[in-house]
């Protein structure tokens, strides 16, 4: 898999949460944090996404805001 995006992170799909249109898909990263993608039903059929299998969170954005409490 080649592709232009700059942050690419592998994972373990943990749990399909799966809605009318649309699913959300949490990835275990390699140092136990997780992220959640939330894609089209659509997506996870063609992807063939199943709890236990290898996929790939990227990620392209030219801005990622930071905050802090006060």
């Amino acid at each position: 898999m080649r592709v232009s995006a700059r942050n690419t992170l592998k994972g373990i799909v943990r749990k399909i949460e799966p809605g009318a249109v649309n699913a959300e898909v949490t990835l275990e990263l390699a140092g136990g944090e997780m992220i959640t993608s939330v894609v089209t039903m659509e997506s996870v059929a063609k992807l063939e996404l199943k709890e236990g299998a290898t996929a790939y969170a990227i990620i392209k954005a030219s801005n990622v805001m930071l905050g802090v409490d006060h």
